[in-house]
């Protein structure tokens, strides 16, 4: 198995968008993650994080394994990222020699 890091794109930073939310939107938010973070299931090597610095577009990461980019892409099928910005898919290859 693979594994992918995502890069959760969007033109508002995470912190912008955190900060503009109402503690019931926040509220909302999270449940919609975590409800996607379980139908991942076993897929998630790593939930990640929000981001701060760089260009400002890319406001978190995840980890998950699966068997390909494509296999990935139908895990991404109504996550909650996609309704304010796009998703990165990068395979983590493995370091030379390994």
């Amino acid at each position: 198995m693979a594994k992918f890091l995502l890069l959760y794109r969007a033109d508002q930073s995470a912190a912008e968008r955190m900060a503009q939310a109402t503690p019931e939107q926040q509220a909302a938010g999270m449940q919609a993650w975590t409800a996607w973070f379980a139908k991942a299931g076993e897929a998630v090597v790593d939930g990640g994080a929000p981001t701060a610095g760089g260009d400002g577009t890319i406001g978190g990461y995840s980890i998950l394994q699966a068997d390909s980019a494509d296999a990935v892409r139908s895990l991404l099928e109504g996550h909650p990222h996609t309704e304010i910005g796009t998703i990165d898919v990068l395979e983590i290859l493995p370091p030379p020699g390994a």
